[in-house]
C-alpha cells in the first residue's frame, strides 16, 4: 500500500488533468486516447471532459461499477485507508475536487494524496 509517482502527460505538464490520468490508468491507455475518448463524449453529453458523469459513463462503459463509501464514517476514510481495505483489485476514487487511481493497494498520482477522503470510488 504505496503512492507511486504517475504522470503520463505526455509532455510531463501538471495541468489539473487528475481525470485524464487516472482513467489512462486503469485502461492501460496513454494519456492522448484517454483525453481525446473523454473530449468526445462530453461533446455528446454537452458537458466538461472532468465532469464526474462524464468520466464516469465513460467507465462505466468499460465495465466499472460505482460505489459507495460506508456511512460509519464517511468523512475520516482516507485514500490509504481505502488502500489498506482493497490490496486487490483496480479502482479509480474521487475525493473532494481530486481523482486518483488504485491498483492492487497502490495509489496512482502525481502527489501523495494518501491523506485525502475518499468520496465514492468506481471498481473493475
Amino acid at each position: 500500500m504505496s503512492f507511486i509517482f504517475y504522470n503520463p502527460n505526455p509532455d510531463e505538464l501538471f495541468v489539473g488533468d487528475c481525470v485524464i490520468r487516472a482513467v489512462s490508468r486503469v485502461t492501460h491507455q496513454n494519456w492522448e486516447t484517454t483525453h481525446a475518448d473523454l473530449c468526445v463524449l462530453s461533446g455528446k453529453m454537452h458537458d466538461m471532459p472532468s465532469a464526474d458523469r462524464v468520466w464516469g459513463e465513460y467507465l462505466y462503459r468499460r465495465g466499472f461499477t460505482k460505489h459507495s463509501i460506508r456511512n460509519a464514517c464517511p468523512f475520516c476514510y482516507t485514500v490509504l485507508d481505502f488502500c489498506l481495505d482493497h490490496p486487490y483489485g483496480t479502482y479509480i476514487l474521487k475525493t473532494n475536487g481530486h481523482v486518483i487511481a488504485v491498483v492492487n493497494g497502490d495509489y496512482y498520482d502525481t502527489s501523495d494524496s494518501g491523506s485525502e477522503t475518499v468520496l465514492y470510488y468506481w471498481a473493475k
